[in-house]
């Protein structure tokens, strides 16, 4: 007999995975121990577990999932064979209309006036505190992505408006804003996307106190500090317009001590994600909760509440690491809403990450 968690192990199907499979019918255990309710599998079912992981990972609606398991175990292979067939067929369908939206999609885009276009194209010129660009660059640097197929998201955006400079990073599961004061811009609102070589290069320069010096000449963009300098050209991309985004719905909001936050993430439990990737990387789930005396918890495997949410635990590490501060506040939403991560006493430098539902 395989316990569960062998099961999950050696099936590629997570621990509450295999219970909701268990709920649901589809695959249910040999044998329940009537006292601790702990699940066992005969040695035949791994191959049963490892079929429905594959159908899962393929996007096999439940339903046909049920009529392959209950064809395979009857070895009628004329059936399975039929099922995945019109499933394939299914998601044959889907892409061409996907490609067919999305071409009328890039004709719109083709043919829609841009309005940031004059943000790229403008020249700016300021100074700013060494210390509090070096800050918001530390602060937002883990964010950025790193995706060959998005070349916009592989920077961090320097946007210049009035006394401020926002730097936004992002890889579409999380974002990261900082800001920093500046003076001598009285121009309009100035945006660019610095490439992440130029903005290491950048940061390395901020060893000092005194005030740099950054320039915005159209695609090129430089940084001076004293007599040193370093300038390369910004990407030609537009960046997500990172306003709209941050826009959160009311939350409960919970004060951490980051030291140990951090370590109840690294000892506490996590949900394996082997059928959820990330960039071409499986990942593992924290799952926090608000007690009612406003503490952030982390969640046993199987310990479910409606009002949980899970996110990626490397990507809250990071996030929490970014901060550098003896208190965070947590604002934990709706499962399906971001988590923000935010300074108490800096209300423009925050990180969210974008939650990751539960095994269904």
């Amino acid at each position: 007999m395989r316990s569960i968690g062998e099961m999950a192990r050696d099936g590629g199907l997570s621990v509450s995975a295999l219970r909701f499979y268990d709920r649901a019918g589809v695959l249910v255990p040999a044998w329940v121990d009537p006292i601790s309710g702990y699940r066992w599998y005969e040695p035949e079912q791994l191959e049963e577990a490892r079929l429905l992981a594959r159908l899962r990972r393929a996007g096999m609606p439940l339903a046909d999932i049920r009529l392959v398991l209950a064809a395979w175990s009857g070895a009628d292979t004329d059936l399975v064979r039929g099922l995945l067939q019109a499933h394939l067929r299914r998601l044959e369908l889907g892409l061409s209309d996907a490609r067919s939206e999305f071409s009328t999609l890039r004709a719109l885009l083709d043919h829609r006036e841009n309005p940031m276009t004059s943000l790229n194209t403008a020249t700016a010129r300021l100074s700013l505190p060494a210390p509090e660009l070096a800050a918001a660059l530390d602060a937002v640097r883990f964010a950025a992505g790193t995706d060959p197929e998005l070349p916009m998201l592989d920077g961090i955006l320097f946007d210049i408006e009035g006394e401020g400079l926002h730097l936004v990073t992002t890889d579409r599961y999380r974002m990261a804003v900082a800001q920093a004061r500046t003076t001598g811009h009285g121009g309009l609102r100035t945006q660019v996307v610095v490439p992440l070589p130029l903005a290491d290069a950048m940061r390395a320069l901020l060893t000092g106190e005194e005030p740099v010096q950054l320039t915005v000449d159209g695609d090129r963009v430089t940084l001076e500090t004293g007599d040193r300098q370093t300038a390369g050209q910004s990407l030609g991309h537009e960046f997500p317009d990172y306003r709209r985004l941050v826009h959160l719905p009311a939350g409960r909001r919970a004060h951490v001590d980051p030291a140990t936050f951090r370590k109840a993430l690294e000892t506490g439990p996590v949900r394996p994600s082997e059928t959820r990737k990330q960039d071409g990387e499986a990942f593992d789930l924290s799952v926090l909760r608000v007690t009612e005396n406003g503490t952030v918890i982390v969640c046993d495997d199987g310990d479910d509440d409606p009002h949980d949410v899970a996110v990626n635990r490397a990507f809250l590490l990071d996030a929490l690491t970014a901060a550098a501060r003896d208190e965070l506040v947590l604002e934990l939403g709706a499962p399906t809403a971001p988590l923000a991560i935010r300074r108490p006493d800096d209300t423009d430098t925050f990180s969210i990450l974008m939650p990751v539902r539960l095994e269904d």
